[in-house]
């Protein structure tokens, strides 16, 4: 009789390395980057040259960073539709604290970061507590959101743009923290390709290695991030609309929208792939309409692998 071994992650559970392998969520992402970069440096030169890395890094990682953080509430079987204006409402409360009330750059990060998770509590309480889909609770927070950033920036402002927190102390070394470009081999690239990797290597460990991770797996999580160090001013309607892309790169990415299935690493590459298909078509010279074709093409033969992919890892379970 075969004595189970007791605690035993099934995370990590054994099994052939080429299964293991191929029940991966992100095997599908990372296969369709390889794809995409062929292609793309195929088409251009300057795509695969240093420059045009550092360039299509760029969008890459700025959307990489919220990506992922999409990533842990959809592997958890919820949604966010407040994620793309909440960036903007935090940019937007950094930059009026800064260039209104006169605050440094750091004391305003840390109250637009306890805004953003004073929001994304009440998000999740609101679905505790009222049992009522994520998908409707975070859509009315989108929408007082956006009514907010237009409303309470006109009446403070009398504009829809903040603009001037270059000016505000502790700028320079805020920007160098998080917006600061550095050179390798004389070709700069954004620090937030850095920040991108740190955040999917966290989460990464988060997912896979700690009891959280394990709920997030069978319940949710949330996380946002700013802007506006790097454009030093901020429109009251910024953000709007990224919600969608954030979740697309984490569907592109391997996670399933009906959650419990799902990597930080595959939403990075899901990111990774919107970063070139959004230059590479630029060095390409096609018509930028194009973008959004190859970007719903994407999500559809995602979300086809995904489903392959999960009947697969469902059958080397048993």
């Amino acid at each position: 009789m075969a004595v189970a071994t007791p605690g035993l992650d099934e995370r990590l559970a054994g099994g052939g390395r080429v299964r293991r392998l191929l029940i991966r969520p992100e095997l599908g992402s990372v296969v369709g980057a390889i794809i995409v970069f062929a292609f793309f440096a195929a088409l251009s030169p300057v795509f695969r040259d240093l420059s045009g890395v550092a360039t299509w890094l760029d969008p890459a990682s700025t959307l990489g960073i919220m990506a992922v953080a999409v990533a842990l509430l959809m592997i958890g079987g919820e949604f966010d539709l407040s994620a793309g204006v909440l960036v903007g409402t935090s940019g937007l409360t950094m930059a009026i604290l800064t260039t209104e009330y006169g605050w440094s750059v750091w004391p305003a990060m840390a109250a637009s970061l306890v805004l953003c998770l004073a929001v994304g509590l009440f998000n999740g309480v609101m679905v505790m507590r009222t049992r009522l889909p994520s998908f409707i609770i975070t859509l009315g927070s989108f929408l007082m959101l956006q009514g907010l950033n237009l409303g309470v920036t006109k009446a403070i402002t009398n504009t829809v743009n903040v603009s001037g927190i270059a000016q505000a102390s502790g700028f320079s070394s805020a920007r160098r923290v998080f917006a600061a470009p550095f050179t390798v081999l004389g070709v700069e690239f954004r620090i937030a390709i850095v920040w991108w990797i740190v955040v999917t290597m966290l989460a990464t460990w988060l997912l896979m290695r700690t009891r959280f991770g394990n709920w997030i797996f069978a319940a949710g999580g949330n996380q946002k991030s700013s802007l506006a160090l790097r454009l030093t001013s901020v429109q009251a309607n910024t953000g709007i609309g990224q919600e969608f892309i954030f979740i697309i790169a984490a569907v592109i990415g391997g996670c399933l929208l009906t959650g419990g299935y799902g990597s930080a690493i595959g939403a990075a590459v899901g990111a990774l792939i919107f970063g070139m298909a959004d230059k590479g078509i630029v060095y390409a010279g096609w018509d930028s309409d194009w973008f959004k074709f190859f970007l719903g093409m994407m999500l559809l033969l995602a979300t086809l692998t995904n489903s392959f992919v999960r009947k697969f890892a469902e059958e080397a379970r048993k």
